[in-house]
């Protein structure tokens, strides 16, 4: 989140879209509601008619998969209708550099690609960028046209490419109704206006389809251009669905990144190349500083300039190795072990039936939760036969986080909270941390006591935690602190390039910079001001609320809301209520075009070279879809990589759209809550819904059993029909949509099928996330 949760009270309009607050983010919805009451308006956008829709002012309907063209129709409205923040626009975005004459779109595909058959299925990759870079001088520096008017820079290329979404094709797309989408349109657009505060706030659907980046990206261009971000109550909000979910993002946990967001070091880059690599302006010039110190964290004395600091230890990225890729390679047999903890993929990954084969395919699997999920017990599944699979499982009894002892989590704001533990764990249950630490040290033993093809990574690893491991030592590495002296950090700007520095996390420096009242134990509420609570706990990068802020004010200081300002320039200093994401000892005037200090353009981005698919967004169909795709004749994003083109079903075999989604009675993978009889009781069993036309077309009753079925198997289930979805009408023909919960598995007191056994194998193009929510199936009464 660029904002945070308590921030949303002073949103002039807040859309939600890919989200359902109400029912699956109710501490969000309490700062939505606190802001309705302040007069804000609520807009909401979804395949259903949600709890949270039930207190909107404006409801608009979309077909799953199509949000960049929603958003895309938005902010073609808001520059066709005058309603974007000129001022804004031309101080804090790209919109005045010049971009490559070469650079083009033609027929949905930006100059550049070329075949790549790594992707498979005819797809493309771009791999000849050169038009899609800035013009630049003898000196580097990018060329710039103030007036906007040139044809090749980012504004008239922007305004060109966004034209081709008019209301009545975005209505076509979409399934929105025309009078509906401008009715969403001039509500949200009206934050345009300087001083107003529009919010976005999204969550999974959002980001689970093949153009999942695009579609958050969409969400960001559109707050730039209305001049919503970087503002109290405005910003590009992401509701993550587990309570540490922004935690373990900071700490590395994709597979693309290590901490604190710094790239994986790609297969065959040294250390000298990988900072060579860096951006060359902004304040990622500062990453090697990052990286060694969190080498030092790593390696402590081992780690010297000598030995690169020991760089050649780290993992080097060789091919996608997310969840998607190494079920893949698992099921090819080239896996040949494999860790889960806290995660249950045979009922939360895409198509769970190909990921019980590819466990099938393990010599053995550790797993770790608090009871005996489905991937532990992929086994026991109805389609498979445990007299033909030899992988031995091991099943360890985990803890809940309220029966730790310490530890931090990041919400979905940035703030770092210390947990204490309230009770104990029952029987043998332990915490990861005990677990993770009773691992490391056996297989480093076995290293010291018989050898290995490289042992030095895991003999060298400083992991001084103690016997019992503490949770305090694990945060003051992870805040960092000077080698010669011990003293913590108080900031990542004094993380050095020299080995004198260890930080394990640069973001998080200055979280636990005091051992005795580390910050991410305070709790001091506050009672006047904006709601920033800056004494309540401590929010990455140096305890900022709201990032990008200095787009709060304009060229010369001047807040553009004086009544919610994060800062103001007095004549002389600036007055401050956040900490400033700018330089705040100079004048205005020399930090107006340096606002997204972290970017090496200082600016923000409305064309992004860096995107794997394209430097503008643009709509294409999901992988399976119910129709072709009315913007070109490129049907899917041409940049994702198909891992099984066989499992691709056609429009004439199964006509339904189809969508999945969460539960208030129920959370994630429903191991937990499908152990609990009252929220058994509450939401006994899987189901899905279809409106009340499609339940007369199938000839089925509320309550009936139905069967869903695709390309890649069938479910059974009760169905509910309900008027909370609707047909849509798209490119002028009649669609209907089959929405199910993703919580039910075969474990557990409440068992049940699993709509995941219908989802694909395919995923975003930048992140591989997969398209949970956009698929085709068919359904039909069972008896």
């Amino acid at each position: 989140m660029t904002n945070h949760w308590i921030d949303y009270q002073h949103s002039d309009v807040i859309m939600n879209i890919g989200g359902n607050t109400a029912e699956n983010h109710p501490i969000s919805m309490k700062w939505i509601q606190k802001a309705i009451d302040n007069g804000c308006k609520l807009i909401v956008v979804d395949p259903r008619f949600t709890r949270t829709a039930s207190l909107a002012d404006v409801y608009a309907p979309i077909r799953p998969g199509t949000n960049t063209a929603f958003l895309s129709g938005l902010i073609n409205y808001a520059i066709q209708n005058n309603k974007y923040h000129a001022e804004y626009v031309k101080l804090f975005t790209n919109a005045s550099s010049l971009i490559d004459p070469g650079f083009g779109y033609s027929d949905g595909l930006f100059t550049g690609s070329s075949a790549a058959a790594n992707l498979g299925d005819g797809q493309v990759a771009y791999t000849n960028k050169a038009s899609w870079a800035y013009q630049r001088d003898a000196e580097g520096k990018i060329l710039k046209d103030e007036t906007l008017e040139d044809p090749n820079c980012v504004w008239q290329l922007f305004k060109k490419h966004y034209s081709r979404y008019d209301v009545k094709t975005v209505s076509e797309i979409t399934g929105c109704p025309e009078d509906k989408f401008k009715e969403v349109a001039e509500v949200f657009c009206s934050t345009g206006e300087a001083g107003k505060a529009g919010n976005i706030s999204y969550a999974m659907g959002m980001t689970q389809f093949t153009h999942g980046s695009q579609n958050v990206r969409s969400c960001a261009i559109l707050q730039l251009v209305l001049g919503n971000v970087g503002i109290a109550g405005g910003g590009v909000n992401a509701q993550r669905g587990q309570s540490n979910v922004q935690g373990a993002c900071d700490m590395g946990q994709l597979f693309h990144i290590v901490t604190g967001y710094m790239p994986m070091p790609a297969d065959g880059q040294d250390f000298t190349a990988y900072n060579d690599a860096g951006p060359k302006a902004g304040y990622w010039v500062n990453r090697p500083k990052f990286l060694v110190s969190m080498l030092k964290a790593f390696y402590g004395d081992k780690a010297t300039a000598d030995n690169d600091f020991c760089y050649d230890y780290l993992p080097k990225l060789d091919k996608n190795r997310s969840s998607v890729a190494y079920y893949s390679y698992m099921a090819k047999g080239e896996v040949k072990g494999y860790f889960c903890f806290g995660d249950n993929p045979v009922v939360g990954g895409a198509n769970t039936k190909r990921k019980r084969k590819a466990q099938a395919k393990l010599d053995w699997m550790v797993c770790s939760d608090i009871y005996e999920n489905e991937t532990a017990s992929f086994w026991k599944a109805p389609d498979m036969n445990p007299a033909e699979i030899d992988t031995e499982v091991f099943l360890l009894p985990a803890s809940l986080h309220f029966e730790k002892e310490g530890g931090t989590i990041s919400n979905s704001g940035r703030w770092i909270q210390w947990r204490n533990k309230a009770q104990d764990a029952p029987g043998d249950a332990k915490s990861d941390l005990w677990l993770t630490d009773k691992i490391f040290k056996a297989i480093r033993k076995l290293y010291k006591d018989e050898g290995g093809s490289f042992p030095e990574p895991i003999l060298d690893m400083t992991w001084d935690y103690g016997d019992e491991p503490d949770p305090a030592k694990v945060a003051m590495e992870i805040n960092g602190y000077e080698t010669a002296s011990g003293a913590l950090l108080t900031t990542f700007g004094k993380c050095a390039d020299d080995g004198s520095t260890v930080c394990g996390s640069w973001i998080y420096a200055g979280y636990y910079a005091d051992e005795s009242n580390p910050n991410c134990k305070r709790r001091t509420r506050e009672t006047e001001g904006l709601g920033l609570n800056s004494e309540f706990s401590y929010s990455w990068p140096v305890n900022r609320r709201i990032v990008y802020n200095r787009c709060s004010c304009d060229a010369n200081g001047n807040p553009w809301n004086p009544d919610k300002a994060l800062f103001k320039w007095n004549g002389s200093d600036w007055d401050k209520m956040d900490v400033p994401d700018f330089n705040a000892t100079v004048p205005p005037e020399e930090t107006a075009d340096k606002p997204f200090i972290m970017n090496a353009e200082l600016q923000s981005r409305l064309f992004a070279p860096g995107m794997v698919d394209g430097p503008f967004p643009e709509h294409y169909e999901p992988w399976e879809s119910v129709t072709s795709n009315k913007m070109s004749n490129v049907q899917f994003n041409p940049c994702c990589m198909v891992w099984y083109p066989e499992d691709r079903g056609s429009a004439a075999d199964y006509p339904y759209i189809a969508t999945t989604y969460r539960l208030s009675e129920h959370y994630q993978t429903g191991i937990m809550t499908r152990n609990m009889p009252w929220l058994n009781e509450a939401q006994p069993e899987m189901f899905c819904e279809i409106s009340t036309s499609l339940a007369s077309k199938i000839g089925v009753s509320n309550g009936d059993m139905v069967e869903v079925e695709n390309k890649r198997g069938k479910i059974q289930c009760k169905v509910a029909v309900t008027p909370r979805i609707k047909s849509l009408t798209i490119n002028g023909e009649e669609k209907e949509i089959v929405g199910m919960p993703f919580h039910w598995g075969f474990m557990g007191l409440s068992s049940g099928e699993s709509a995941n056994d219908l989802t694909p194998t395919i995923g975003c193009a930048n992140t591989t996330i997969p398209e949970y929510k956009a698929f085709i199936c068919n359904i039909r009464k069972v008896g």
